[in-house]
């Protein structure tokens, strides 16, 4: 199921992204389409979505960059694209540990440009 692409705009940022086969991406694709308003918190954008999921097995603070993430306390969509208020050193750190989802497709630095209280949206990315 690792051809579930998905496009995320948010603000004048618009980027595709692929999801990973856990549950907590099952229930994300099965909700789409999602609106929402950004947060930014440091080199992260995250929002709420209409999705309540448990902490995952592989649940983890530190990411990559470029990795989508949900986070459970705030049934939130994560975007981590450099370094938050928690980070230590070069890492990239959640505020607690989020559920991996999956990847932006190319630069996800691009997300830099989004401002909080940006429209966001989240759609599957159909390839003609």
């Amino acid at each position: 199921m690792s051809d579930r692409k998905i496009r995320i705009t948010a603000g004048a940022v618009e980027a595709e992204a692929v999801l990973n086969d856990s549950e907590t991406a099952d229930s994300i694709w099965k909700a789409l389409p999602i609106s929402a308003r950004a947060n930014v918190w440091g080199d992260e954008i995250y929002f709420s979505i209409p999705v309540s999921c448990a902490p995952s097995a592989d649940a983890r603070e530190v990411v990559d960059p470029g990795e989508l993430g949900y986070w459970p306390p705030g049934n939130a969509f994560c975007v981590f694209f450099g370094p938050t208020p928690a980070s230590q050193g070069g890492e990239i750190r959640a505020a607690s540990p989020v559920n991996p989802i999956g990847r932006v497709s190319g630069d996800a630095k691009a997300f830099k440009k989004t401002r909080a209280g940006d429209a966001v949206k989240i759609e599957p990315a159909f390839v003609d």
